[in-house]
């Protein structure tokens, strides 16, 4: 009851050369070209993507459906996987990308524009902020816990035990 054996069914849906084994869907020769020459995932952010229709669906060895059953899953959720993807795409690529787009712009011209040139300035300003924090510090800071220390030095501490 394996796809190996009914070779003839198979052909009723598709033929057996064009069934996509890699889980992808059915291409034809000048499609298979355009995308082996485009990487539109250079880095491999989506490679948890890839996933197939054994990924997904997976029959236990003893509970298999019909081979037919089978076949025609198989073909509807690459058909259906591959079809819907171009719709979503064709509808939502282009006002998303315009949206990111415009995020993205925002961003860039704020940590150019605000945070950057805002902490340069808090470096320049630094070193002063840092001399007159010292002198407040050495002026009211150090002479009070001087003077709580020299009161605290003359406290003797005993344990007896009984």
């Amino acid at each position: 009851m394996g796809l190996e054996t009914e070779k003839v069914d198979t052909r009723i849906f598709m033929d057996d050369d064009s069934f996509p084994r890699s889980g992808g869907p059915a291409l034809s020769e000048a499609e298979k070209c355009a995308e082996d020459e485009l990487d539109r995932d250079p880095h491999g952010m989506n490679a948890h993507l890839q996933l197939g229709f054994e990924d997904v669906i997976a029959e236990p060895e003893l509970t298999h459906s019909f081979d037919k059953v089978w076949i025609c899953s198989h073909a509807l959720f690459e058909l259906s996987k591959y079809v819907i993807y171009k719709l979503l795409t064709l509808v939502l690529a282009i006002p998303l990308a315009l949206v990111v787009g415009i995020i993205f712009a925002a961003l860039s011209c704020l940590h150019i524009w605000i945070v950057v040139p805002f902490v340069k300035t808090c470096l320049m300003v630094l070193p002063s902020v840092q001399t007159v924090w010292k002198s407040l510090t050495d002026v009211f800071v150090v002479p009070f816990f001087q003077s709580l220390g020299r009161c605290f030095a003359m406290v003797n501490i005993r344990l007896d035990q009984e």
